[in-house]
């Protein structure tokens, strides 16, 4: 073997798993706890289970050792839960901030806001339609050879070309508007 790169076995490591394993507490100091290590979740369900067994004791008390089993065994069951793909504690924080955000939400990490009101102010004038250009004089009798001459290099047929129509302009209403108010204001001066 003389040790080349593709000789070589390859090497991959992976550590997704380590990326994706809970926080959990299995220590305090030198104290291992018991039957541990627990989760954060399990950890607020034993404690606050503990304090609400001791101070409901009255209430349970002749139903002998189920609620502790039932409380052990709801320790034992939230080991491993999820809201919506994330810890308990994580999606309660998640709420609350949720909860604890502007109505409006964020821009660019800013509560966002309405601007305040203000008063807008302008103007505009109304000026007389340009005036259309007059329609297109006859060619002169120089010009219309030569059109030809470029419109006989375009064709292949021997069709002679249909009248030349001539169209109005289109007028806008305000325009209409305006050329009826210089009529109107003319046939009063006079």
């Amino acid at each position: 073997m003389n040790g080349s790169p593709a000789d070589r076995p390859r090497v991959a490591r992976v550590y997704t798993a380590a990326r994706r394993h809970p926080w959990v507490l299995g220590k305090l100091g030198d104290w291992v706890i018991w039957f541990g290590p627990y989760t954060p979740a399990q950890l607020v369900v034993l404690g606050g289970g503990a304090l609400l067994l001791i101070k409901t004791f009255a209430w349970w008390s002749w139903l002998g050792p189920v609620p502790v089993v039932l409380w052990l065994v709801s320790v034992w069951a939230v080991r491993g839960a999820k809201i919506g793909g994330r810890t308990p504690f994580t999606a309660f924080f998640g709420w609350l901030t949720l909860l604890a955000q502007h109505p409006a939400g964020r821009i660019g990490g800013r509560t966002a806001r309405d601007r305040r009101p203000h008063l807008l102010s302008g103007t505009f004038i109304v000026e007389p339609a340009p005036v259309p250009a007059a329609p297109i004089a006859e060619e002169t009798a120089a010009q219309k050879p030569a059109r030809r001459k470029r419109r006989s290099a375009r064709r292949t047929d021997d069709t002679t070309p249909a009248a030349a129509v001539v169209r109005p302009r289109p007028v806008t209403g305000l325009a209409q508007l305006l050329r009826d108010a210089e009529t109107d204001q003319r046939t009063r001066s006079l």
